[in-house]
């Protein structure tokens, strides 16, 4: 019977993914709107809502297929993170890419502490608040651009340092709300991590990269390994007291400056897309429409603050930077959303008690609606793979 649930579960996901990707490109939307939609279509009967089909018996099965998602998407994040690279960019970006961090945190805190929130609650919201959508930024993103040009090259700098700051957070929110002292849970991860970095930079050296060369001819090894390594990392990551994700980008980044890095990134993306259609379904069927109204004005004032002062505060900076008006511009209008990494964010702070289930579906169901309004943005006035108008499809 268990079986039969999974079947029918992946059946439900794909045949109706299939076909409301189909819809979402004719109404000029990101994919994972579709999978959110199917998720919130297919999730559980909500009573006067009247909501939800019942369609997925077991969303339990779902989440734990989703995080699997989650750890290919940050394995591959850390596959493109090369030091050397990074430490360029990084110079190029960085003052950029904190000073946003902190206005986008000082407007969702300020919007949580005004809609009541608690502080550490309007602090968290805050934090969710700073990232944008790396899945959104670069699924969106022209090749040409994405390879060639300096907007492709701005762009996934910011989104790589995002990436690594929202790594610290959900270090932090999983020390803090840890049972026992939080300090020393603290004091835990951010031990814990510099030695599994350690670890993984040498054991990739010594062992993996000479696996590499050796068998380098045959690619379902190459493939095999590359997984392994991945998923065994994320499980040692957790076993230490971090997390799976947190594993999963260190062993993408102990691959990074190994020659087959590139080929490994590119056989694993429709591994990851389809993990990743499962996490857009997970966060639909799970969302509990019925907490909707008590969170619908904090959740609308979130978005709708990310959709109008991201674009403009990314467009002031990038120019101060000497950027052309009309990059800057697109840029900022390509990263005026919040972030998938918010949703974790959100997630974890609320299964470590941080944060209500008020704050937790505040900050889901806005991440939800900049997904929607900037992926709509974009495709309507910028040049993107999934355009429905020859005029500004690239690809």
């Amino acid at each position: 019977m268990h079986a039969e649930a999974i079947v029918h579960a992946i059946f439900i996901i794909f045949t109706g993914a299939a076909i409301l990707a189909t819809l979402a490109l004719y109404a000029r939307q990101a994919l994972p709107v579709a999978y959110i939609a199917l998720g919130l279509l297919s999730g559980p009967v909500l009573g006067e809502l009247g909501i939800g089909l019942g369609l997925v018996a077991d969303p339990a099965i779902i989440r734990g297929m989703a995080e699997v998602g989650i750890i290919f998407l940050l394995f591959l994040l850390g596959l493109n993170l090369e030091p050397q690279e990074l430490k360029r960019l990084l110079r190029e970006v960085t003052v950029v890419t904190l000073v946003t961090c902190v206005a986008f945190w000082v407007v969702g805190a300020g919007i949580g502490l005004l809609f009541g929130f608690r502080v550490l609650e309007a602090a968290l919201i805050g934090a969710a608040m700073m990232f944008s959508s790396t899945i959104i930024g670069l699924k969106l993103l022209p090749t040409s651009a994405l390879h060639q040009q300096r907007m492709g090259e701005i762009i996934i700098s910011i989104l790589l340092l995002q990436d690594v700051i929202a790594i610290v957070v959900l270090l932090l929110v999983q020390g803090w709300g840890g049972e026992g002292d939080p300090m020393a849970n603290l004091l835990l991860c951010f031990v814990s991590a510099p030695l599994l970095v350690l670890f993984a930079f040498l054991f990739s050296r010594y062992v993996i990269t000479h696996l590499f060369y050796k068998f380098d001819a045959i690619r379902e090894y190459i493939f095999l390994l590359a997984i392994g390594w991945c998923i065994g990392l994320a499980e040692l990551g957790h076993a230490v007291g971090l997390s799976y994700e947190i594993g999963a980008f260190i062993a993408g980044v102990s691959l990074a400056t190994n020659p087959v890095a590139r080929f490994i990134a590119e056989s694993l993306k429709p591994l990851r897309d389809f993990f990743l259609i499962m996490f857009f379904f997970a966060l639909g069927a799970s969302f509990d429409l019925e907490v909707l109204p008590d969170v619908f004005w904090p959740a609308l004032t979130l978005a709708v603050a990310a959709l109008v002062i991201k674009p403009w505060v990314f467009d002031r900076m990038l120019e101060r930077e000497k950027e052309a008006h009309d990059l800057s511009r697109q840029i900022g209008v390509r990263l005026g959303q919040i972030s998938e990494f918010s949703l974790l964010v959100a997630i974890a702070s609320f299964e470590s008690g941080l944060i209500s289930a008020s704050a937790s579906y505040t900050i889901q169901a806005a991440t939800i609606m900049t997904f929607i309004g900037s992926s709509y943005w974009i495709v309507m006035r910028y040049p993107t793979p999934v355009a429905v108008t020859e005029r500004l499809r690239r690809d």
